[in-house]
C-alpha cells in the first residue's frame, strides 16, 4: 500500500502543532506558578514586616513601661531630664530602644501641677548589619497620681492664704479654705467655704509617712557603707550670713535669724523658730532639706524658702506677735500634727517629686527609699 507524500506532510504538520500547544500550556502554566510564587513571597515579606512592627510597637510599649518606673524612682536616673540609649528586653537580640524623658516646664504657667508630668519618646528598632531594618516611635505623657504635695497627719485647716499645687493628705478632717490644684485624701470629711479639689479615700494615696529619724543624720550619715560626719551648729542661732553646706544639726531648739542658706539638709531635734527674711533651704539629690522633730515657729515678718523634703513632726505655727510671714516649698512639706495652724502664714507648696524623693543608708549599707508620688498614668500615647 502506497502512502502519499501530502499524508506525511498533514501527520508532521499535527505533531508539531501538538507540540507547540504543549509547549504554551507549559509556559502558561509556568508563568502562572511563578506569579503564585512571587505573590507568596510578597504576602511573605508583608507578613514578615507585619510581625516585626508588632513586636517593634510591644517594644516601644515596654520602653514607656521602663521609663515610668524610673521616674517613680528618681534615684536611680540623677537628673528629671535623661536618656537611655541601646536598651534591651532580651540581651544579646537585635532589637533595642531609645528613651528620652523631659519633665513638663509649662512655659504658659497654664498648670501648677506641671512638676508632676513627663513627656517620654521611644524609639524601638531592629538592628541587621548595623542598619535600623525596622523601628516604632511612640511619644506619651505622663502624669504621677497621686503626688502629695502637703501632707497633715491630722485635723487641719487649709487657711485663704495656703495654695497646695499637688494633691494634699489629710489624716483627719480637712476644713477647706484655701487653693487645692489636686486631689485631696482624707480620712475624715472634707468642709470649709471654699472646698476644692477632689475628694479620695486616703487609702487610694499609696504613700507613707517619710518616718526620717535624728539618728539617720547625726552624728554621723552614710552613703552607701561610708560613713560622713554631720556638721554641729553649736549657738542656738544659726550664724548670718552663713552657707552651710552638707548635713547641719542641732540639738534642741535653734533659731534662723535671716540670710541663711543652707545647701543641704538641716536637722533639728527640737523647735526651728524662723525669725528673719532671706532663708533658704535647698536638698542635696535624694536627701531631705528639712527635719524638725518639734515646730517650726514663724516671728513676723519672716520667711523661709525650701526646695526638697521638709519633715516637720509637730506643726507650722506664727509667734503671738507676728502679723505676717511667709513658707514656700518645692517639693513637699509633711507636718506630722496639726498641719499649718496660724492664718498669719502665707504657704505656697508646689509639688517636685523629683527633689521630694530621698534615699537613706543604714551603717550597713543598706539604703531606703521613699517617695511622695505614689503611681502614674499615661494621659497620652501617640505614633509618631
Amino acid at each position: 500500500m502506497m502512502i502519499s507524500m501530502n499524508a506525511n506532510k498533514n501527520i508532521t504538520a499535527r505533531e508539531g502543532f501538538a507540540l507547540l500547544a504543549v509547549l504554551m500550556i507549559v509556559m502558561v502554566i509556568t508563568v502562572m506558578a511563578l506569579g503564585f510564587l512571587s505573590r507568596s513571597d510578597v504576602e511573605l515579606a508583608c507578613g514578615e514586616n507585619m510581625v516585626m512592627r508588632t513586636q517593634m510597637d510591644y517594644l516601644a510599649e515596654s520602653g514607656l513601661e521602663h521609663a515610668r518606673g524610673l521616674i517613680l524612682n528618681p534615684q536611680d536616673i540623677g537628673s528629671e531630664d535623661w536618656t537611655a540609649t541601646a536598651q534591651q528586653l532580651v540581651a544579646g537580640s537585635a532589637d533595642y530602644y531609645d528613651l528620652v524623658v523631659t519633665r513638663d516646664t509649662d512655659p504658659n504657667g497654664t498648670d501648677p501641677t506641671y512638676r508632676c508630668n513627663y513627656t517620654i519618646d521611644c524609639n524601638s528598632y531592629r538592628l541587621s548589619g548595623g542598619e535600623r531594618i525596622g523601628r516604632s516611635n511612640l511619644r506619651a505623657t505622663l502624669r504621677l497620681d497621686p503626688c502629695i504635695a502637703y501632707w497633715a497627719g491630722s485635723d487641719t485647716t487649709m487657711w485663704p492664704q495656703m495654695t497646695i499645687n499637688g494633691d494634699v493628705y489629710c489624716g483627719g478632717n480637712l476644713t477647706n479654705n484655701g487653693d487645692i490644684n489636686g486631689d485631696v485624701f482624707a480620712v475624715g470629711a472634707i468642709g470649709g467655704t471654699h472646698p476644692q479639689g477632689q475628694k479620695e479615700p486616703a487609702a487610694e494615696a499609696d504613700v507613707i509617712w517619710p518616718n526620717l529619724a535624728v539618728a539617720d543624720f547625726e552624728p554621723t550619715y552614710c552613703i552607701g557603707s561610708t560613713s560622713y560626719p554631720a556638721q554641729q551648729i553649736i549657738d542656738v542661732n544659726i550664724p548670718t550670713p552663713s552657707n552651710l553646706t552638707g548635713v547641719w544639726y542641732h540639738m534642741g531648739d535653734v533659731n534662723m535669724p535671716g540670710n541663711v542658706t543652707v545647701n543641704g539638709t538641716l536637722v533639728v531635734d527640737g523647735t526651728l523658730r524662723i525669725s528673719g527674711v532671706n532663708n533658704v533651704i535647698t536638698a542635696e539629690p535624694y536627701f531631705p532639706a528639712l527635719l524638725v522633730t518639734g515646730q517650726v515657729v514663724m516671728e513676723d515678718g519672716s520667711s523661709l524658702v525650701v526646695g526638697g523634703l521638709a519633715q516637720i513632726n509637730q506643726q507650722i505655727t506664727a509667734d503671738p506677735n507676728a502679723t505676717s510671714a511667709s513658707i514656700q516649698v518645692i517639693g513637699g512639706l509633711f507636718i506630722g500634727n496639726g498641719g499649718v495652724t496660724s492664718d498669719k502664714v502665707l504657704v505656697n507648696i508646689t509639688a517636685a517629686p523629683a527633689i521630694a524623693s530621698i534615699e537613706t543608708w543604714s551603717a550597713t549599707g543598706v539604703p531606703r527609699r521613699w517617695g511622695p508620688a505614689g503611681g502614674a498614668f499615661f494621659r497620652s500615647i501617640e505614633r509618631r
